[in-house]
């Protein structure tokens, strides 16, 4: 038998064939722009070609920031975190600072009222020049307060003595005044009357000074032990 060859007329203007095969194709836009008759549709179209770069730039540019200020905010707990642990130690060293400052005082107390004697004889022998000597080194008894008034305890009455000396030259005597006037631990000090007297069949200068002790000012205070001074 011979084969019968069959012949396909197209009758539909404009539609061309499918190629057999021939996968898949992109639509033609041309076409479909000319299907759109409708203002308002172009419009639309037309606000969000427009309005999809600024709402992506706006997207990606507000997240960057927001990855910075995320960084920031990291950066600034870090700090605040150390900021606090600083603040604690300061006011930990304070609260300590303020516990020694508490006992330095009372030990300053307590020394000053131990010592008063050993700093008096310390500096009058200190002051003491040659051809001087004392035959007595007393303590004078402060004033008492009215007994009608209420004492204040926390008021220290004033330690004061009286030095009875003997010299064999006036200048000495004098020396003697200024050296314990010059004393950090000695104020008031005042002469006495002087007199001639015999002593071994010579005759000598008889004279009192008086002083009171006070508390010196720390750039004056000993760091060695008073002991080790008179060694």
């Amino acid at each position: 038998m011979q084969s019968q060859s069959m012949i396909e007329i197209n009758l539909l203007p404009g539609k061309k064939k499918k190629k057999a095969g021939a996968g898949v194709s992109m639509p033609d836009f041309s076409e479909v722009a000319g299907k759109i008759r409708d203002p308002l549709m172009i419009a639309a179209v037309g606000v969000w070609v427009i309005v999809l770069p600024v709402v992506g730039y706006t997207y990606f540019n507000e997240g960057r920031k927001l990855a910075e200020l995320t960084d920031e905010v990291e950066r600034v707990t870090i700090q605040a975190r150390n900021f606090n642990t600083l603040i604690r130690e300061k006011q930990t060293l304070e609260s300590l600072r303020d516990s020694l400052v508490v006992e330095l005082a009372a030990i300053r107390e307590i020394d000053a009222d131990r010592y008063i004697w050993p700093h008096i004889m310390e500096e009058v022998t200190k002051a003491l020049p040659d051809f001087t000597w004392l035959n007595s080194l007393e303590f004078v008894p402060a004033a008492t307060p009215d007994v009608t008034e209420e004492a204040d305890p926390n008021v220290r009455l004033p330690v004061q003595f009286t030095i009875d000396g003997r010299t064999g030259d006036m200048g000495a005597y004098t020396r003697f005044l200024r050296n314990l006037g010059n004393s950090p631990w000695i104020a008031n000090v005042q002469a006495g009357a002087t007199q001639t007297v015999l002593e071994s069949d010579r005759p000598v200068i008889a004279f009192t000074i008086t002083g009171t002790y006070q508390q010196a000012d720390s750039a004056f205070i000993r760091t060695v032990p008073l002991q080790e001074s008179v060694r």
